[in-house]
């Protein structure tokens, strides 16, 4: 029990522990061209699932936007900021994103711009 004094007297509050991390999330926002966002919901629908064996992963959603000029939402749950920054650098991460990268590279190599882009943000869970 923590007791407190304020302007208007004192008063006693029950002051609980705070809980443990409610989890890491980390979400891409990835841009498809028109033309290549068949490919890009195919591509997640067939995808290798090499996250699902990682420590710490809770699960994740592939958002579809509404409007076809807006983002995907890659949204991805951890049980830790640490969990997640450990799959960005294991043999896991480069087998589920194989086959768009190879995407990428050809788009380079035949000098187009690439048929996606992302931008990755990353977010602490305060309650759910």
């Amino acid at each position: 029990m923590e007791t407190m004094t304020t302007e208007l007297g004192t008063t006693q509050a029950i002051v609980a522990e705070m809980p443990e991390s409610e989890g890491f999330v980390a979400i891409n926002y990835i841009t498809c061209k028109p033309e290549y966002r068949e490919r890009f919901e195919y591509l997640f629908k067939t995808r290798a699932r090499a996250i699902d064996r990682l420590p710490g992963f809770r699960g994740m959603y592939v958002l579809r936007p509404q409007r076809e000029d807006d983002a995907y939402l890659v949204v991805s749950h951890w049980d830790s900021e640490a969990h997640f920054r450990a799959w960005l650098q294991s043999p896991e991460f480069l087998e589920g994103h194989k086959r768009g990268f190879e995407d990428i590279r050809e788009a380079k190599a035949r000098g187009e711009e690439p048929p996606m882009r992302s931008d990755f943000r990353t977010y602490e869970v305060i309650t759910r």
